[in-house]
């Protein structure tokens, strides 16, 4: 392991919003950046009625807009009906832009123990957002029936939504895949064995990867594949490849979607935490970012940044945010399940799960930094 030898400037602001106990305050599914605007979705994992955010930050301004309560939407939508004693306190899917101008992500629930027949639950639904205006419309409602969406990525140009569900009623371990055409809200397929969480998208042919698994949306067909799990995955690189990790393990591997290989990489740990839900590669392929212990003990390891060079197959620690963090401003930033690499490669968006110090032991809190990549420890 190296340490950067040029310390990077950090922003640092609280979210809006978390003035009520969240369950906690958390990050689930993975942002984006839109012409300069880094976009998340901020949960209060509350059940059986929660909601989720979804803010906008301006970098220039360093100013927060909310866009919308997914809740609150629902409910004046007339998605939620008198009946139901439902709304989902989570986004865990990526969100991402589509070619239409639209931020598409999908809704989940905030308990395991909430989504049945008891609280009305029917399922959940894929939204869309307009990062301008603001607007919100249903895409779909209920695509898999009774199901939680736990992962889904889009395929911007051809304007297809992916996603991995879980039932509602826990004791029940069905995952299920479906594609959905969000232009005209029909469900294209839909089969068990789907990804729980992630999936490698190939956005050069629209193929998507999982667990020995490929869909391939000309033929609307599943098949075998060399993919492995997938915990977290990069987009497409211009040479065709992807990079992740699997299950709770920063063991680095590199998927190449034009010959359909896997590769082993190496060990991305650098300390004790290995999980990763978040990884990006910067515009030149080289560099790899993401921060390990994405459901908590990052502090532990002193909250690393980490870069990794694939040329040279080494982690680098770009910052140890952690020891600095916790005695000048009393906040300790304990887990990450949503970075975002900003197109440049010069900047790296993080959203935090962690608690302030003085409040209970728990993540009560949730911050962003801003992480700016110094251009000494980013050389091509």
């Amino acid at each position: 392991m190296e340490i950067a030898k040029e310390a990077p400037k950090v922003e640092f602001q609280y979210y809006p919003n978390q003035d009520y106990p969240g369950n906690p305050w958390c990050f689930r599914g993975v942002g984006t950046v839109v012409d300069g605007k880094y976009y998340s979705v901020l949960c209060d994992h509350l059940a059986p009625l929660g909601t989720a955010y979804l803010f906008e930050y301006d970098p220039e301004t360093r100013k927060f807009r909310l866009l919308v309560s997914t809740a609150e939407f629902l409910r004046k939508a007339g998605q939620i009906t008198a009946d139901m004693n439902y709304s989902p306190g989570e986004v865990q899917t990526q969100i991402d832009l589509g070619s239409d101008g639209w931020l598409y992500y999908g809704t989940t629930r905030g308990s395991t123990r909430v989504t049945n027949d008891a609280n009305g639950f029917r399922g959940e639904w894929v939204l869309r957002t307009h990062p301008k205006t603001g607007e919100t419309q249903v895409v779909s409602a209920f695509p898999v029936a009774k199901h939680c969406i736990l992962g889904g990525v889009l395929d911007p140009q051809r304007m297809v939504f992916y996603g991995g569900t879980a039932a509602g009623d826990f004791r029940d371990k069905t995952i299920k895949f479906f594609a959905l055409d969000v232009k005209t809200g029909k469900v294209l397929k839909e089969t068990d064995e789907g990804f729980n969480r992630y999936c490698i998208f190939s956005s050069s042919t629209g193929c998507v990867y999982w667990d020995g698994k490929k869909y391939d949306p000309e033929t609307n067909q599943i098949t075998s594949s060399e993919a492995p799990h997938v915990r977290s995955a990069t987009p497409e690189t211009a040479d065709g490849m992807v990079y992740g990790t699997s299950h709770y393990e920063a063991d680095l591997w590199g998927f190449n979607v034009k010959t359909e290989k896997l590769q082993a990489i190496g060990p991305g740990a650098v300390g004790t935490q290995g999980y990763v839900s978040a990884i990006h590669a910067d515009p030149t392929g080289r560099y790899l970012y993401y921060v390990p212990g994405a459901h908590g003990g990052a502090t532990k390891d002193g909250t690393p940044i980490v870069q990794y060079d694939l040329k040279r197959r080494k982690a680098k620690v770009l910052a140890f945010l952690h020891k600095y963090y916790q005695q000048k401003y009393g906040s300790n930033l304990d887990g990450c399940f949503c970075s975002v690499l900003d197109p440049a490669g010069d900047k790296l968006y993080i959203s935090w799960d962690g608690w302030r110090e003085g409040q209970p032991r728990g993540w009560e809190s949730s911050a962003l930094r801003v992480l700016h990549i110094p251009e000494s420890e980013r050389q091509p």
